[in-house]
C-alpha cells in the first residue's frame, strides 16, 4: 500500500491542496451534465452516469498511473453500451463492465499497457469519428423533441426511426435545444472560466420551465426522478452462461477503455511534461470498472476533455480527481430533485458538441487527402463503425493496417546482385557493374537490405533462385542491413541454404548483426551454414569463394568478374 502513493504526494502542501480543490470542483461541475448525458445516450438512467462519475472517478485517481487523469463515463462508450443494453439488458451491461474491469487489470498486471501504442492512428481516428457520428445522430430525436422513438443498435435503423417520426417534431424542444446550443458555444468566449455545457443546460432549463413548462420532455418524464441518495450495493447475478454470452462485449469495453484512458494519459503527459505508468493506469481503470457495477454504475475510462480541464485549472496531484468525485456525490445528494427537471432537448446539444469535438475532423480530412493506404484504413474503419459495429471496425481496420504495413515493408527489402568495381581502388562491390558480359558463372554475390519477414521472404528466395539453378560453387550473402528475420523468413532462408548445398555449393554470409546472428543460432541455420562460413567483411568471403572455383571452367571465360580472373584465364589458356 505504501508504494501506491510513492512520489505522487512528495512535497505536497496546503497550497497544492487549494489548487487541487479548485480544479476538482471545476471538473466536477463539468462532469455532472456530461455524466447524465452519456448515461441517457447509452440507454440507462441518468443517475447511473452520476454514480459512475464519482465512484470510478475517485478509484481511477487513487489507483491509476497518471497524476492528472479524470475518469468517468465517456462518449466513446455510448454506441457500445447502448448496443449491449438493447441486446442484453442493463443487468448484463453491469456484468460486462465488471468482466471488462478484470480484463483491464490482467492487461496491466501482464504489462500490456505499451501494446496500445501499436494501434495505428488511422484506426483510432476512424472509429473515433464513427462514434462521433453515432452520438451526434443519436441526439437528433431529443433535439427535435420526437416522440415514440425506439432505440436500435444499428445506425441505419435509428435514422429510419427519425424519418418515420419526423412528423412529431416539437417546436418548443427545438427552441430549448437552440438556446442550449448557443449558450454552449458563446460561453467559452464570453466567460471562459464557466463550463459551457453547464451554462447551456441551466439557462435553457430555466427558459423552458418558466415560459413553456410541460411542453418538452424532461429527465423526470422520461426516466423518473433522480434519487438524492447514495447508490445501493447489489451483486449482479453472475452465471457461467452470462459470462460466455458477454465475454465478447466485455473484451470490446476493455479494449476501448484501455485505448481511451492511455490516450488521455498521453495527452496529460504532453500538457504537463510528465510520464504516466501505462500498466498501472490499466490496473486503476480495471479496479474502477470492477467496483462500479456493484453500485449500478456503467463502464468508465479516462476522459480526455475533463483531464485537460483538470490540468488547465491548476491540478497538481491525483487529489483533484478525488475531489471531483466527492463534489459530484455531494451535488447528487443536494441537487438531484432540481436535475430531474432538465429537458432532454437541453442535453442534446451537449452531446452534439462533444461529438463534434471528438470527431477530429482536421486530422480526418488530412489523412483522407493523402490518398494512401492510411486513407483506406481510416475510411473503412469509419464506415464499419457507423454502419456495423465498433468491434468489427477495429478488427478489420487492424488487419488491413497490418496487411498494408507488411506490403510497405516488403517493398523495403532489396536483393541486389553485386560484383567488385575494378575502377575503384578499394574494389568495393557495386550493382551497376553486373551485366550479361560480366557475371561470374561460379560465384554469386547478393546484397540484402531490409527485414526478412513473411511479406518479403518469397521475394528473397526468388531473387536467389537463379544462382541455385546455375549450380554455382559459392553464394555470398551480404546481410549487414538485415535488421531481423521472422519464422517465415527463416523458412525461406533455410530453403535457399539447403537447396544450394544440395547441389554442392557453399554459402558464405558477411556482416551479420548480433541480433540476427542470435536468431540464426537459435533456429539452427547458423550451424547449417557453418561457423567458418561467416565473415565480417565481403573481401574475406570473396577470397574464400575463389578457393572453390573449378579452374577448368575458367578456360575461355571473358567475364573477368574478379581481379584474379585475368590470371586464372591466362594460366588456363597456356
Amino acid at each position: 500500500m505504501k508504494s501506491l502513493f510513492t512520489g505522487r504526494y512528495e512535497g505536497y502542501s496546503v497550497h497544492h491542496l487549494k489548487k487541487d480543490l479548485i480544479s476538482g470542483i471545476v471538473v466536477g461541475i463539468v462532469a455532472i451534465p456530461l455524466a447524465m448525458s452519456f448515461a441517457i445516450a447509452s440507454g440507462v438512467k441518468p443517475e447511473y452516469g452520476i454514480y459512475t462519475a464519482f465512484i470510478a472517478g475517485i478509484l481511477i485517481s487513487l489507483f491509476g498511473g497518471s497524476k492528472y487523469q479524470i475518469g468517468g463515463p465517456t462518449g466513446a462508450f455510448v454506441p457500445i453500451l447502448l448496443g449491449i443494453v438493447i441486446s442484453y439488458g442493463y443487468e448484463n451491461l453491469l456484468i460486462a463492465g465488471l468482466m471488462a474491469g478484470i480484463i483491464l487489470c490482467l492487461m496491466g498486471l501482464f504489462k500490456l499497457g505499451s501494446l496500445i501504442k501499436f494501434i495505428p492512428r488511422p484506426v483510432t481516428i476512424g472509429f473515433t469519428a464513427g462514434i462521433a457520428v453515432i452520438i451526434f445522430t443519436g441526439q437528433i430525436a431529443n433535439f427535435l423533441g420526437l416522440t415514440n422513438i425506439k432505440r436500435h443498435e444499428y445506425f441505419i435503423d435509428n435514422i429510419k426511426e427519425i424519418v418515420l417520426h419526423i412528423g412529431t417534431t416539437n417546436f418548443y424542444s427545438i427552441l430549448t435545444a437552440i438556446i442550449s446550443l448557443i449558450i454552449i458555444l458563446i460561453t467559452p468566449k464570453v466567460l471562459p472560466k464557466v463550463p459551457g455545457a453547464l451554462a447551456g443546460i441551466v439557462v435553457s432549463t430555466l427558459v423552458a420551465t418558466f415560459f413553456f413548462s410541460g411542453q418538452v420532455a424532461t429527465i423526470a418524464t422520461a426516466y423518473g426522478e433522480i434519487p438524492n441518495s447514495l447508490p445501493n450495493f447489489a451483486i449482479p447475478d453472475i452465471t457461467l452462461e452470462r459470462i460466455q454470452l458477454l465475454i465478447g462485449p466485455a473484451f470490446v469495453i476493455a479494449m476501448l477503455g484501455g485505448i481511451e484512458s492511455l490516450l488521455s494519459a498521453v495527452v496529460a503527459d504532453g500538457m504537463t511534461n510528465t510520464k504516466h505508468n501505462s500498466n498501472r493506469e490499466l490496473v486503476g481503470q480495471g479496479i474502477a470498472n470492477i467496483v462500479t457495477p456493484f453500485f449500478g454504475g456503467i463502464p468508465a475510462t479516462g476522459a480526455i476533455a475533463r483531464t485537460a480541464t483538470n490540468i488547465k485549472t491548476g491540478a497538481v496531484s491525483p487529489m483533484s480527481g478525488i475531489i471531483h468525485g466527492v463534489f459530484v456525490l455531494v451535488t447528487l445528494l443536494l441537487l438531484a430533485p432540481f436535475a430531474s427537471h432538465i429537458p432532454l432537448a437541453s442535453m442534446a446539444p451537449v452531446l452534439m458538441v462533444v461529438a463534434w469535438n471528438m470527431s477530429e475532423q482536421k486530422h480526418f480530412a488530412h489523412i483522407v487527402k493523402l490518398k494512401s493506404g492510411d486513407s483506406l484504413v481510416l475510411m473503412i474503419t469509419f464506415l464499419l463503425t457507423v454502419f456495423t459495429s465498433l468491434t468489427l471496425a477495429v478488427e478489420v481496420g487492424l488487419v488491413l493496417a497490418v496487411v498494408l504495413f507488411a506490403k510497405r515493408m516488403s517493398e523495403k527489402l532489396v536483393v541486389t546482385k553485386v560484383l567488385p568495381d575494378h575502377s575503384l581502388k578499394s574494389g568495393k562491390v557495386q550493382s551497376h557493374v553486373v551485366h550479361q558480359k560480366r557475371d561470374c558463372p561460379q560465384i554469386s554475390i547478393y546484397t540484402i537490405e531490409g527485414p526478412l519477414f513473411f511479406g518479403a521472404a518469397q521475394t528473397f528466395e526468388e531473387a536467389i533462385v537463379s544462382s541455385i539453378q546455375q549450380q554455382q560453387k559459392a553464394l555470398i550473402l551480404r546481410m549487414s542491413k538485415v535488421p531481423f528475420m521472422d519464422s517465415t523468413g527463416e523458412a525461406y532462408f533455410g530453403n535457399v541454404i539447403r537447396n544450394f548445398k544440395a547441389q554442392g555449393g557453399t554459402i558464405l554470409v558477411t556482416g551479420v548483426q548480433d541480433e540476427l546472428k542470435r536468431v540464426l543460432q537459435h533456429n539452427g541455420l547458423y550451424d547449417e551454414i557453418g561457423e567458418e562460413n561467416f565473415y565480417p567483411h565481403t573481401g574475406e568471403a570473396i577470397n574464400k569463394a575463389l578457393s572453390y572455383l573449378d579452374t577448368n571452367q575458367c578456360i575461355g571465360c571473358k567475364h573477368f568478374a574478379f581481379r584474379e580472373c585475368q590470371e586464372l584465364s591466362r594460366i588456363n589458356g597456356q
